[in-house]
């Protein structure tokens, strides 16, 4: 039977109510195509195909290689709990799961399409350092989602820039989840990790049995961070053989708040327990001490020079 690794559904393919248009992104763990729906609707599909242990056979369907059934039905379960669990969330800040179902003997589910543009490319775009008003109602909005999803007993566990969009409006959501792709990577080391290093909390890294919502704040804390520097923190495993992150009391000193800062610094903490606990606490601590007037942030090389005298 032929088969071709990696091998994205065509544009054009149907795929039960939806025409597949394009691919937005891929990776070793899934696809996702821009679609439209039987209403020319446009809309995301992600697919679960886990190209290390499965191959595209005959330009449809996903065969599990025969090694690695068992593993493949894991991931499965593993992608269809998520969506059924995203599916139970209604929230501005959340991707919305419309539909979710089984075809090409694998998982495919359908979500809300948002326009706009990822934090990364956000930051990446401004002339100047993203502004501390930005940093604190972005994250504040965004800390509302996450606290539905944490309700729902579901991590994100790959918050990062490129997981969060900012829509047209200025709104943000968070996408991606990578829960799933984690707990299939924990069973089996040929699966690659779904965490992105500089995000990924340390418990990501050596224990799972300590994974929780601080989690999910050392990665806001990561994230946030970038917005200051324009570049990922250093890796929470590089961080416990050698700490040479710049706390970011010192370095944004000068152009934003301490207490801002001081809250970055607190989310990064390597001890979990020393970490704000929940969502709820980390809103708590963005919405006190708001600064009374915000500095012009104008400091771009005051932050590089800062970064270069630790290098």
């Amino acid at each position: 039977m032929p088969s071709t690794k990696n091998l994205a559904l065509p544009a054009g393919y149907q795929l039960q109510d939806y025409e597949i248009r394009k691919v937005l992104s891929s990776g070793g763990f899934s696809f996702v195509y821009l679609a439209r729906d039987k209403d020319k609707k446009t809309v995301a599909i992600k697919e679960y195909l886990p190209t290390s242990i499965a191959v595209r056979a005959d330009g449809a369907t996903v065969l599990p290689n025969a090694d690695d059934v068992a593993l493949f039905r894991h991931g499965l379960k593993c992608f269809f709990d998520e969506g059924l669990s995203l599916a139970k969330i209604d929230h501005k800040n959340i991707v919305r799961v419309i539909n979710f179902f089984r075809e090409n003997e694998t998982v495919y589910m359908v979500m809300q399409y948002e326009r706009g543009k990822s934090l990364q490319d956000y930051i990446l775009g401004q002339n100047e350092l993203v502004s501390e008003q930005f940093i604190r109602r972005v994250f504040g909005e965004l800390s509302n989602g996450l606290r539905e999803v944490h309700t729902q007993k579901l991590l994100h566990l790959d918050i990062k820039p490129a997981n969060i969009y900012i829509r047209l409006d200025g709104s943000p959501v968070l996408l991606d989840f990578g829960s799933a792709r984690q707990a299939l990577s924990e069973s089996q080391a040929k699966i690659a990790p779904s965490y992105t290093p500089g995000f990924a909390s340390p418990e990501q890294y050596y224990d799972r049995k300590l994974l929780g919502p601080w989690s999910d704040i050392y990665s806001i804390g990561a994230t946030m961070y970038s917005c200051l520097t324009r570049t990922s923190p250093l890796a929470a495993n590089q961080r416990i053989k050698n700490d040479l992150l710049v706390p970011a009391v010192k370095l944004g000193k000068g152009i934003y708040s301490q207490n801002l800062l001081a809250i970055i610094d607190k989310c990064l903490s390597l001890d979990y327990l020393a970490r704000p606990q929940s969502v709820f606490s980390l809103q708590k601590a963005l919405l006190e001490s708001q600064p009374h007037t915000e500095k012009k942030v104008s400091f771009v090389n005051k932050i590089v020079g800062i970064l270069n005298k630790t290098l």
